[in-house]
């Protein structure tokens, strides 16, 4: 018989209590890239704060098959060479094997970006939309597997976009608890164009601080300078910023960034930044205009932009500002009219009156654009909802108004034909009745 008391547990060693609070401190990394050794090293920090020997990770096997399982479930459209995600799909063992030894033997260079101009919200004009070649965007997304946890494990607690387990709402929060607790001066602040002129050289020398691997390195530089394609223009070098659509121009927009964040918790300041979108609350006007002082110093000297007609100073008690969608002001907060008008530009693209689907087909299509969009804006003020629920019932009379031969949009008697409750039988999403769950005190 063992020498343990009979019935009595056995003691778990304090280093088995440490390594499993450690994976569970990091459970978002991939364990098939981050072995528990490695995620103990990134616990404590090696020596010098830089890693070196990575270039093995990015191209092992396992960590390109995860990598091609990530970009397969996003899907999207091909690239310059055609491939489309079902394409490679077909052939993705050997794509994927080609791509190891290619990275392997220092061969793998990236395709340019393709451009195309896609519809800008709330403007006539287009925005440029860049869409890497399928197999960049598998090394793109292993690279991020390596990188992520080393810079991660760094960055500003103020900082919330593009990080695990951090999203929008979290950024909402920390608006709205800074201004319940008085700081109504508000520096909102835009960085003009920031991911097109991002200086290249700087954004290196900040990853070479915590990456020291050359062939990694060189592999990221190979990424910024792919360039693009557009039809009809021809390849076009890319000497600034970072690539259009690449998978990990977030991770490196929140690395170039983290130094302002760096400087701003330093100093005392309220700041709250979701890529690069942020706002600074303060309790005055002096200390805002302190904060936006330095903010423009800077930017200055990392050879960035603040936009000069949408950087500013304001009250936000009186005027107001916006942020990730909604505007602040008075203590409330609203969708922003973009937010409103894209919600509704969606709801006009399936309730046209020539459609010539039935009236539950159309509820059915509508009803996850508005519930995904109260899921979003349900903090909004009450009195954001009624007009908006009218509004859809408005067009979906319309239609009905159009099937009776009647011209123009549902008014005066279809209101008594095809009350609240006709579309309410049909299953209509309701946002003022989705609300009251949520305002009614628990």
């Amino acid at each position: 018989m063992s020498g343990q008391a009979e019935g009595k547990p056995a003691a778990v060693p304090e280093t088995a209590k440490q390594a499993g609070e450690i994976r569970a401190r990091w459970a978002w990394v991939e364990p098939s890239v981050w072995s528990d050794g490695m995620v103990a090293a990134l616990e404590r920090g090696v020596k010098g704060d830089r890693w070196f020997s990575l270039i093995d990770k990015v191209h092992r096997g396992q960590t390109l098959e995860k990598a091609w399982d990530k970009v397969r479930s996003n899907a999207g459209s091909g690239g310059v060479d055609g491939m489309s995600v079902a394409g490679f799909e077909k052939g993705c063992q050997t794509g994927l094997l080609a791509l190891k030894e290619q990275l392997k033997q220092g061969r793998y260079q990236p395709l340019p970006v393709k451009r195309v101009w896609i519809p800008k919200l709330g403007s006539k004009e287009k925005r440029p939309l860049g869409i890497p070649a399928v197999r960049d965007r598998i090394v793109q997304r292993a690279l991020l597997l390596v990188m992520e946890p080393i810079f991660e494990r760094d960055f500003a607690a103020h900082s919330y976009g593009f990080r695990p387990g951090r999203g929008c709402k979290d950024a909402l929060r920390r608006v709205d608890g800074m201004l319940k607790a008085g700081r109504r001066w508000t520096v909102d602040a835009d960085l003009k164009s920031y991911y097109d002129t991002m200086p290249q050289a700087q954004l290196m020398e900040k990853v070479k601080e915590k990456i020291a691997d050359g062939k990694v390195l060189g592999l990221i530089e190979s990424h910024l300078k792919q360039g693009v394609l557009e039809t009809g223009k021809g390849w076009e070098p890319t000497e600034t910023g970072t690539p259009q659509g690449a998978i990990i121009s977030p991770l490196l927009a929140n690395i170039y960034l983290d130094g302002l964040d760096k400087l701003m918790e330093n100093r005392g300041y309220a700041m709250t930044r979701y890529a690069d979108d942020f706002v600074v609350q303060c309790q005055s006007r002096e200390e805002a205009q302190a904060a936006l002082a330095d903010i423009r110093q800077w930017v200055e000297a990392s050879g960035l932009k603040l936009h000069p007609q949408k950087t500013r100073i304001v009250d936000a008690e009186t005027e107001g500002f916006e942020f990730l969608g909604y505007r602040f002001i008075g203590g409330k907060r609203y969708p922003r009219d973009q937010s409103i008008g894209k919600l509704k530009d969606a709801i006009r693209r399936k309730t046209r009156r020539c459609g010539g689907q039935s009236l539950p087909a159309i509820v059915a299509s509508i009803n996850p654009v508005l519930r995904g969009w109260f899921e979003y804006f349900k903090h909004s003020h009450k009195t954001v909802f009624r007009p908006l629920d009218g509004w859809v019932r408005m067009r979906l009379r319309s239609i009905l108004r159009q099937r009776a031969r009647k011209k123009g949009r549902g008014r005066g008697s279809d209101h008594q034909r095809y009350p609240k409750q006709y579309f309410a039988d049909h299953g209509l999403y309701s946002l003022v009745t989705a609300r009251w769950p949520v305002c009614r005190p628990p």
